[in-house]
C-alpha cells in the first residue's frame, strides 16, 4: 500500500533477493529472515554489516524490535490456533 508499486510488491513476495531493491534494503530483510528463521545465529557481524549498509544505531533496533514483534504475534496466534490472515482478507 505504501510503495503504490504492486509489482515490486509481488518482486518481493516472489523474492526479495531478486527485486529491485537497493542493497541496504536487502540487507535489512536478509536481517529480518536470519532473524525469524535462525535466530541463535544472528552475531555482532550482522549488525556490523547493517552499520556497513548504512543503517544507525535506531534502525537496526526499528528492524530488530518490529521482526521479533511480529514473530512473537504470528507465534501467539499459531499457537492459540488464530488465523489472523484469512480473517482479514475474508472481510475485505
Amino acid at each position: 500500500m505504501l510503495t503504490k508499486d504492486q509489482h515490486l510488491v509481488n518482486q518481493v513476495k516472489e523474492d526479495y533477493k531478486n527485486a529491485n531493491l537497493d542493497d541496504k534494503i536487502k540487507a535489512i530483510l536478509d536481517y529480518a529472515v536470519k532473524l525469524t528463521i535462525e535466530p541463535h545465529s544472528v552475531s555482532d557481524e550482522d549488525v556490523t554489516h547493517l552499520k556497513e549498509m548504512g543503517c544507525t544505531d535506531q534502525e537496526i533496533l526499528d528492524i530488530c524490535q518490529i521482526t521479533s514483534y511480529f514473530n512473537f504475534v504470528n507465534r501467539m496466534a499459531e499457537g492459540l490456533g488464530v488465523n489472523l490472515e484469512e480473517d482479514f482478507y475474508e472481510e475485505n
